[in-house]
């Protein structure tokens, strides 16, 4: 019996197979052309010798077999994908700084705090940590307790620095040091592991000391706006200073600039437990500093540390490192043999002032100036309570067109209201001078730093210290305008105003006293543009009275 069959090759071969082509003569296979173009019917015409095998397969079964292997292919692309990643990971990583970073300590410190200047307090207030780290039996045998961490705080260049390795040079031991900025990065979790790793090396090494600078950078005071990134790092310290005891021969010592913003559970008891100011250097300070950084190079015989440092009031080492280097390079490029006062002068004034342009001023620019600072000059040589005048000179420097130095004779931590008043004098010399030779209408604007100055002095009396406001000389703190009344603004800008005058009224009376004095140091300045102490005195006939 012959058994006819349709079949559409485009959608039964999941039922009967394709039959090769050198096999459908044996099928009895006869083409015939459907109407439909895209489609061939065959007319099968089943041969009993040769019987086709038929393989029935369930749809669902295949289905299934079929997103279980696409479903596993899904999962080994994704996991070759996460492997790929990784890596490029690690190497972006290592590309920017975040790989591992191996912390090496100093062994061999050759600092010690012979090298230390300016700072005796100091130095007395660290040798407990010296000799705990030497001899730590001698402190545990009573049952005593040495502060965990140390916080030095001051201005920069002060030589916080300096100390953390001086001590770690006394006592021998290793010095690991680290910054504050460069426990961060951009990717979570890397400062609190380089506190871990830093922590793990200072157990290794102990006793040591461990330096982390600029500790502000990740002690900042914590706010709940803050994201859990930014505190991690800061919560790691914490947690690591709580790590180890007081007498395993660990100490931290942390250094900032600005102490106020550090964490309140950074700096308590038991973790920063000693915070030490170093304070700017005073006068001996001062000497003892340039003395030693002198002592590198070539001085010349006229070269006196006593009037520089006199001169350096407000300088921390750094600056006058500066300023002895500045004048040796000078010196050297202009072939000298030996540094000179000379060179260090000009030193001083390009590192406070400026560097010294060629003079832009014209003839009659040029002796407005040389009155103006001759102004100065003489109401300060008149004036009780200023400070003696160093050197006066109309070459210009950085903004200003002319300066008049003056050198206190010792470090000064109060002033008397006189004092303060007398620095208002001098500061309207320069105005003063100008109105006299020149009148009110020809007053150049050369004296608005002046006038800013004496009104921001004028000012601090005023609001601070009390000067004029009450009647029974009770002095009020006020410290700005915000949350005073309208007729207590008033009677303070009276008061200002009133001390700003009587200054100007005094500096008039003492420049008419000596207008012939004004003249001839005005001339001079403008002849040799820079005047000294003596020299001012000399040309004003004022050697009689200070000489």
């Amino acid at each position: 019996m012959l058994n006819s069959y349709n079949i559409d090759s485009g959608y039964h071969n999941n039922i009967i197979p394709p039959i090769s082509s050198e096999h459908k003569s044996d099928y009895g296979y006869k083409n015939k052309k459907a109407g439909n173009i895209n489609n061939d019917v065959y007319s099968l015409q089943i041969n009993p010798k040769n019987p086709i095998k038929v393989s029935v397969i369930d749809g669902n079964k295949r289905g299934l077999w079929g997103l279980l292997k696409s479903t596993i292919g899904f999962l080994i692309l994704v996991a070759a994908a996460s492997v790929y990643l990784e890596g490029v990971s690690q190497n972006v990583q290592k590309g920017i700084g975040v790989s591992n970073k191996k912390i090496i300590p100093v062994e061999n410190v050759k600092v010690t705090l012979a090298d230390v200047k300016g700072c005796d307090e100091v130095k007395q207030e660290l040798e407990e940590i010296i000799d705990y780290l030497k001899n730590s039996d001698k402190f545990t045998k009573i049952g005593a307790k040495l502060p965990k961490g140390i916080l030095l705080s001051g201005e920069p260049g002060t030589g916080k620095t300096l100390i953390a390795r001086a001590i770690a040079g006394e006592a021998n031991v290793p010095f690991l040091q680290a910054s504050g900025s460069e426990f961060e990065e951009m990717f979570v979790g890397v400062g609190a592991r380089r506190i871990r790793e830093l922590f793990q090396a200072a157990k290794k090494h102990a006793p040591c000391i461990v330096f982390i600078d600029e500790i502000d950078a990740v002690g900042s005071k914590r706010s709940n706006r803050d994201n859990s990134a930014v505190r991690m790092t800061l919560n790691q310290l914490l947690v690591e200073l709580d790590g180890f005891e007081q007498n395993e021969g660990i100490v931290v010592i942390c250094a900032t600039n600005f102490p106020q913003s550090l964490d309140k559970a950074l700096v308590r008891p038991g973790r920063l437990d000693k915070t030490i100011v170093v304070p700017l250097p005073d006068i001996n300070g001062r000497y003892e500093i340039l003395k030693m950084y002198s002592s590198k190079i070539i001085l010349a015989k006229d070269v006196d540390l006593h009037v520089l440092s006199r001169r350096t009031v407000g300088m921390t080492g750094a600056d006058l490192k500066n300023i002895l280097n500045i004048a040796a390079i000078k010196c050297s490029v202009e072939g000298k043999k030996a540094v000179d006062m000379n060179a260090i002068e000009h030193s001083f004034d390009r590192v406070v002032v400026g560097l010294q342009r060629k003079s832009p001023l014209n003839d009659e620019e040029k002796n407005i100036t040389a009155y103006h600072e001759g102004g100065h000059t003489l109401v300060n040589f008149y004036t009780n309570g200023s400070d003696p005048v160093h050197k006066a000179t109309i070459m210009p420097r950085g903004m200003s067109l002319g300066v008049t130095w003056k050198i206190p004779v010792s470090d000064k931590y109060s002033q008397k209201i006189k004092d303060v008043q007398s620095e208002i004098d001098v500061l309207m010399g320069g105005l003063v001078s100008e109105e006299i030779i020149f009148g009110k209408n020809n007053v150049t604007t050369g004296c608005s730093s002046d006038l800013q100055r004496a009104t921001s002095i004028a000012q601090s009396l005023v609001m601070n210290y009390g000067v004029g406001i009450n009647e029974d000389n009770i002095s009020m703190f006020l410290q700005d305008k915000k949350n005073i009344s309208e007729d207590m603004k008033i009677k303070i800008d009276k008061s200002i105003q009133k001390i700003l005058l009587d200054s100007y009224n005094r500096a008039k009376k003492v420049l008419h006293e000596h207008i012939d004095e004004l003249h001839r140091v005005a001339s001079a300045l403008v002849e040799y543009e820079t005047l000294s102490s003596d020299e001012i005195k000399l040309n004003s006939f004022l050697c009689t009275i200070w000489c």
